[in-house]
């Protein structure tokens, strides 16, 4: 019985299905992956401890996470008022009231929660403000010159990260990211581009290419 010809595209076709096959089989990763759908609501996602706005970082919507620094002043109390930075757990150390639970508050939720807990153990009718003073980094992972945790920008663009971290290797896929991020408490992987912007707190993966 003679053997039927194989065409060379037909062969070329396997290959490429088999590679990515095999590009599909060496992520391990199990974390969600979603599409990066905040352009589309026009800069907004619903987010645990991290921004509302990807434009807007000072809107009063923006939401606190760990190792983000704010600036309290209990006013006609000096020894009050200063920069506080909520801890690895999102607490914020506070005199005399001690911990309280930050994360994912915004600033005029952590402010009212200050002032609840001052009154009336502590100072009568207490006058409150809460802002950011600077927000939590960004990290860049994989192929890049230098991975690492870097200060967080407005409007900064997964370019932008991977230029901040020393650039991209010659094996680096700068066509395609994934973005991990924390959405309504849970770490997902966005799918994203070289203008998709980020949030504070967002690690940018850079992959490898394997073509």
């Amino acid at each position: 019985m003679s053997a039927v010809p194989v065409s060379l595209t037909t062969l070329v076709r396997c290959a490429f299905v088999a590679a990515l096959l095999a590009v599909g089989a060496c992520d391990n990763d199990t974390t969600p992956i979603v599409p990066d759908n905040s352009a589309a609501a026009g800069g907004k996602m619903s987010l645990t401890g991290t921004s509302g706005s990807s434009g807007d970082h000072a809107s009063s919507d923006y939401r606190l996470g760990p190792n983000d620094r704010t600036r309290i002043i209990v006013y006609g109390q000096p020894n009050l008022t200063g920069e506080f930075v909520l801890d690895g757990n999102g607490n914020l150390a506070f005199p005399l009231i001690g911990n309280v639970p930050a994360s994912g508050m915004t600033p005029a939720e952590l402010q009212r929660a200050i002032a609840a807990k001052l009154d009336p153990d502590y100072l009568h009718n207490p006058s409150v403000s809460v802002e950011v003073a600077s927000r939590r980094p960004f990290y860049v992972v994989g192929e890049v010159q230098k991975p690492g945790s870097y200060p967080y920008v407005t409007d900064m663009t997964v370019l932008n990260a991977v230029a901040t971290a020393g650039g991209q290797t010659y094996r680096a896929n700068m066509s395609r990211f994934y973005i991990k991020r924390q959405v309504d408490g849970q770490v997902v992987r966005v799918v994203g581009t070289q203008e998709s912007r980020l949030q504070p707190g967002d690690t940018v993966v850079v992959r490898e290419r394997y073509f």
